[in-house]
């Protein structure tokens, strides 16, 4: 779950479904359920670790993997390597995009924003997501035109997700039917959704963690989960951070060097990216998995 979802429950702000707690409206749901396949139940703060024992042994030392041929990319299509960066089948070699990561990550920040559907649904009735890796690597191929995979993909000790062969910092989110993956050439990234939902006991304990007035809003908590994202905060080390009053735009937050903006996508659906060096933001909207991205100067889901 998200991490700042995780210092919810251990005050005891929120109940998970089935404890004794957990009835009627105004209760705080916990993270999402499990993705499809190797999906985590969170906002998006990473992959799921694949169930102890479940899968294939691993190959011998020096034995080929399957789907890879031996020294080589992944079969059946372009990846990285020691070669560089290579585009995806069917797409030239000096396509613009390859070129410019190759010689350097440009000072951007590409944030996808995907509906899916036809999403299963686990036992309690809560969209399933699909895991962070393959949101990742479906992003960078829509985005950039280049094929990867999960061994392209690092974290560092604070979680942060990179592709370091492109030059890259990845975060991902994903809420109900929505995911968003930021793509950063300047620096380390966080992103988060967070729909609105009436969960009024977190969002007065939060409300007191962020010294504020009253309750904190959705787009505080979307604000906050993304911080922890991009930046060296945890759960345990949150207590006094502050928020700035927000308006459009990079904002300067008390955690340096990071900034954040966000805004309202839809009527109730937030977002928030956090850098530590702001950058110009590329939007890209898609519709579904199997549409095409449409790139956009406001992101504006109301009519979507």
């Amino acid at each position: 779950m998200g991490a700042l979802m995780g210092l919810l429950l251990d005050a005891g702000t929120v109940r998970q479904p089935g404890s004794a707690a957990d009835s009627g409206a105004g209760r705080a749901r916990p993270g999402r359920g499990a993705g499809v396949g190797a999906a985590r139940p969170t906002s998006g703060t990473g992959a799921a670790r694949p169930t102890t024992g479940a899968g294939p042994a691993a190959p011998a030392a020096g034995a080929a993997r399957p789907g890879r041929r031996p020294g080589g990319p992944a079969a059946g299509g372009a990846s990285l390597g020691a070669g560089g960066v290579r585009p995806r089948a069917g797409q030239a070699p000096g396509r613009p995009v390859a070129k410019a990561l190759a010689a350097g990550p440009l000072p951007v920040i590409d944030c996808l924003v995907t509906r899916h559907t036809g999403l299963p649904r686990d036992r309690m009735g809560n969209r399933m997501s699909r895991s962070g890796r393959s949101l990742i690597i479906d992003a960078v191929r829509v985005v950039h035109g280049l094929d990867i995979t999960a061994r392209d993909l690092a974290r560092d000790a604070d979680k942060r997700w990179s592709v370091p062969e492109l030059g890259l910092s990845v975060s991902v989110a994903h809420c109900a039917r929505y995911s968003a993956v930021a793509l950063s050439g300047a620096g380390a990234v966080g992103v988060d959704l967070q729909d609105e939902r009436d969960r009024p006991a977190a969002m007065r304990w939060l409300g007191e963690l962020l010294g504020l007035d009253g309750p904190a809003t959705i787009r505080d908590f979307t604000e906050c989960e993304a911080l922890i994202k991009a930046s060296h905060i945890t759960k345990e080390t949150f207590a006094g951070v502050r928020l700035p009053v927000w308006r459009p735009g990079w904002r300067a937050t008390d955690v340096r060097p990071y900034q954040v903006r966000s805004d309202r996508i839809a009527p109730d659906l937030h977002l928030a990216v956090v850098t530590g060096r702001p950058a110009p933001v590329r939007w890209w909207w898609r519709p579904g998995r199997a549409a095409p991205a449409t790139p956009t100067d406001a992101l504006n889901l109301e009519a979507a």
